[in-house]
């Protein structure tokens, strides 16, 4: 592919676009948990479906269990500059220059990270019963739907940080099916296989 492109690694791309549907699954999903069994500051009229629980709790296994921390680990080793960096705090005092905006769109990118690490992690601790008995005032489900929250907004900060940094080109290169040839899946079996023998 032309080297003048915006590229992405093919890695980060299978990573962030598997952790990015499932995460977008498990959002949706327990929107319909809370609207079809809370509703406490308002409600959408939406069809009730269900087994919406155990629907919702299969996303959040599906993350826990392969994809997120896969990606977590891809993004703390070969993403980290995608991350916070330790100047990152301190250029947010230069406002509205392009470095401002390069550290906020890290700083999205880490907050995100932590916020689906916070709402798979207390959704561990949520009871399948407890909604459907009406047992809504429980710390674990109060977190659980705090940690939606902040990851609704979290996605919303990155997505509008993501265009105001790299604009259409970056989102479309999340997109892109192309691939060098040394960012092949082969490349990868090799690199993993020369750390194998180094250890």
């Amino acid at each position: 592919m032309p080297q003048s492109r915006l590229y992405q690694p093919l890695l980060l791309r299978l990573l962030h676009g598997v952790n990015a549907a499932i995460a977008l699954l498990a959002i949706l999903s327990a929107f319909v948990v809370y609207n079809t069994y809370d509703g406490r500051l308002g409600k959408v009229p939406v069809p009730q479906i269900a087994d919406i629980i155990g629907i919702h709790g299969t996303f959040g296994k599906m993350l826990v269990l392969g994809v997120m921390p896969t990606f977590a680990l891809y993004s703390f080793h070969a993403g980290q500059k995608r991350l916070v960096q330790p100047d990152s705090f301190g250029t947010l005092t230069q406002l509205g220059k392009p470095l401002w905006w390069y550290s906020l769109h890290r700083i999205v990118n880490t907050l995100m990270l932590l916020a689906l690490t916070w709402a798979i992690a207390s959704g561990s601790m949520v009871k399948e019963e407890w909604l459907p008995a009406g047992e809504l005032t429980q710390v674990w489900y109060y977190l659980h739907a705090s940690g939606w929250a902040v990851l609704v907004f979290c996605l919303a900060m990155h997505l509008l940080m993501s265009a105001k940094v790299g604009g259409l080109p970056l989102i479309l290169s999340m997109f892109d099916a192309a691939y060098r040839p040394e960012d092949s899946p082969a490349a990868w079996w090799k690199k993993i296989r020369s750390l194998v023998d180094r250890s």
